[in-house]
């Protein structure tokens, strides 16, 4: 589609943060967009997970660290990476893709990739604020990463070293735990070392995602729900979805994405990585996020409650919570924290990340010219998918595939 063909009407296929800033930003370029979702706006991953911005560590998912961990733990239902017996023989295939892009070399390039829509992330909630959308994001202060012992820190800091060699904007710092206790409470005596992320947001993903819904439809978009996709019609000049005709449309359905995205040449396995999350009451709540990395818990301010949130489970969308995941987290985070009563937790939830072998998301054309694709970003939809949704609709418009795209083109 070239920019003397710019559409008219697009229709956004998914109602989460991705395919809502697609809309936005399309809106935009004076198009006009209507939005479809199976279930509701922030029915998926947009809902409970931790509602990080955190581009500082926007990195690929497969590394040499996260296959020696998987070798070790990958079918302990207890073990924040979990795969549940039988695979199935798709799974099998995914992990074995997966498997071979956990190099230094592959990381590296992976890196590279993310770099420059890492960049844009920030500045893209700064532009949906400048334009109406009422949620606030949230500085990080602190944003405190944090350890037993210095010695579990290791890995984090020569993970993080390796980030900033890559090019990666990062700052961060060393600190004991009692300085970690002074700067948040909540940490409890267990605690004997940490590092603080310097340039980190964070929000209240179902919040925000409900806003920007609002602000679509302020702008005069629809937004259908309750109404499933099982086909997308390409048709000359366009494509027909429901029995109604739009200039173009664009797959943002998570990790379902593969279902409407393969007639139109996307091959790339999107697999759902499920992750966990409830909420507690907590004596004093933390002022900022905490990250536990070596039991992979991730904890955010929610109003007055804590969220607490892990796991990666190779699974279907369409499993039931798994309470055993539940109890994995409680037991993993109950020690780290003083004051979190974990016996009135609420809001137990389970959402499926949409994950690719190679860590990195599909954003772009397809070989249809009317239909474009947007996801596969692992853990880091939240904190990509405005600057996702502004790229897209640029490429949409004008024809042109911006630079940062490039390495995410869904027919890789």
């Amino acid at each position: 589609m070239t920019a003397s063909t710019s559409p008219r009407r697009v229709a956004v296929v998914g109602a989460g943060v991705v395919g809502l800033s697609t809309a936005w930003f399309l809106q935009e370029r004076d198009i006009e967009v209507t939005v479809i979702d199976r279930t509701g706006v922030a029915a998926g991953s947009s809902w409970g997970n931790a509602g990080w911005l955190t581009p500082g560590i926007a990195i690929p998912l497969p590394e040499v660290a996260v296959l020696r961990y998987g070798l070790r733990t990958i079918f302990n239902p207890a073990a924040p990476l979990y795969v549940p017996l039988p695979p199935s023989p798709q799974l099998i295939n995914f992990l074995l893709r997966f498997a071979r892009n956990c190099t230094n070399e592959r990381w590296q390039r992976g890196m590279a990739a993310l770099i420059p829509i890492n960049g844009e992330a920030l500045p893209a909630f700064d532009d949906l604020a400048a334009g109406g959308v009422t949620a606030q994001t949230r500085e990080a202060t602190p944003f405190i990463t944090a350890f037993r012992s210095p010695v579990e820190r290791e890995p984090l800091l020569d993970e993080l070293s390796l980030i900033r060699a890559a090019g990666q904007d990062l700052e961060f710092e060393s600190i004991d735990g009692a300085a970690a206790r002074d700067l948040d409470p909540a940490l409890s005596n267990a605690i004997t070392a940490a590092l603080v992320l310097h340039g980190q947001r964070f929000l209240d993903p179902a919040a925000y995602t409900h806003a920007l819904a609002d602000a679509v439809t302020a702008r005069g978009g629809t937004i259908r729900t309750g109404i499933d996709v099982p086909t997308i019609a390409d048709e000359p000049g366009g494509v027909v979805i429901g029995g109604k005709r739009y200039d173009a449309a664009v797959i943002a359905t998570g990790a379902r994405l593969g279902e409407l995205a393969r007639p139109f040449g996307v091959r790339t396995i999107v697999q759902a990585g499920r992750g966990y999350s409830f909420s507690v009451p907590i004596e004093q709540v933390p002022p900022g996020p905490l990250y536990f990395p070596a039991e992979r818990v991730a904890c955010t301010p929610i109003g007055d409650r804590l969220r607490v949130a892990g796991m990666m489970e190779f699974r279907s969308p369409d499993a039931p919570l798994d309470q055993r995941r539940i109890r994995a987290i409680v037991n993993a985070a109950n020690p780290l924290l003083r004051g979190a009563d974990f016996n009135h937790r609420r809001d137990e939830w389970v959402g499926s990340r949409p994950v690719t072998p190679s860590g990195l998301p599909l954003i772009g054309a397809t070989n249809s010219p009317h239909v474009f694709v947007a996801g596969g970003h692992g853990m880091w939809g939240f904190t990509l998918g405005p600057a996702t949704g502004r790229l897209l609709a640029e490429q949409i418009a004008t024809g042109r595939v911006p630079a940062a795209l490039a390495p995410f083109d869904p027919l890789r």
